[in-house]
């Protein structure tokens, strides 16, 4: 199922309690109490934010695409999916989304993915994984996660088509400048953020840019 759900938020960006851009190819950690809403803006379009979550009271209960695909039944993430964890529980959900749709299937990049995707001299770019480490390492809350909890996560504002021999491609981005996907928190959730620096697949049309992330109490 592919189909689009876009719904507007009348949140207001002056009333948020939180306002940061996230350069291109850098990231961001941050703890949402339950029922705080996250904006991730894409500033210029065509831009993709990986994204992990995690219960932050139990940290090795990580976002599950597994999980959040089989209960939606829909292998994108729009408006009305709930994000889940590993153990079934709800971790956010989608509650606006100027995109449309997100994909959950084509992961993050690493060095070793740039090397096997598309050529052995690429392996020293800079890539989501290692980003999504550096924050790890910086956050204050950060020793309790490793290389383990890295799992499966959310690449917003990503295209990746799967063809009907079930494989997956990476195409141009279907986000406009400006396009946002809010998410409410269900219980107290860190969220990991790698602004995607990949300069070798079309995902953010080969100019990595910043996004903007936004927070409100309700």
């Amino acid at each position: 199922m592919s189909s689009f759900h876009r719904v507007e938020s009348s949140r207001k960006a002056d009333e948020a309690i939180y306002n940061k851009v996230i350069p291109a190819g850098e990231g961001w950690m941050q703890a949402l109490l339950p029922g705080q809403v996250l904006r991730i803006v894409d500033l210029d379009g065509n831009q993709a934010a990986d994204t992990l979550l995690y219960d932050a009271e139990h940290p090795e209960d990580h976002y599950s695409a597994v999980q959040s695909i089989a209960a939606q039944k829909n292998i994108y993430l729009t408006t009305g999916s709930v994000l889940m964890t590993e153990s079934g529980r709800p971790l956010a959900r989608i509650v606006a989304d100027t995109c449309g749709r997100h994909d959950t299937l084509g992961g993050a990049c690493s060095s070793q993915s740039n090397t096997v995707r598309y050529a052995h001299e690429k392996g020293h770019m800079h890539n989501c994984r290692d980003t999504f480490m550096l924050e790890l390492s910086r956050h204050p809350e950060g020793d309790k996660y490793g290389k383990r909890d890295l799992a499966p996560n959310i690449n917003f504002f990503m295209n990746v088509p799967v063809t009907p021999g079930g494989g997956l491609t990476f195409e141009n981005g279907v986000s406009s400048p400006g396009a946002y996907v809010e998410l409410q928190a269900e219980r107290r959730a860190m969220v990991l953020i790698s602004n995607c620096p990949q300069l070798n697949n079309p995902c953010n049309a080969y100019n990595p840019t910043p996004v903007q992330v936004l927070i409100w109490d309700k």
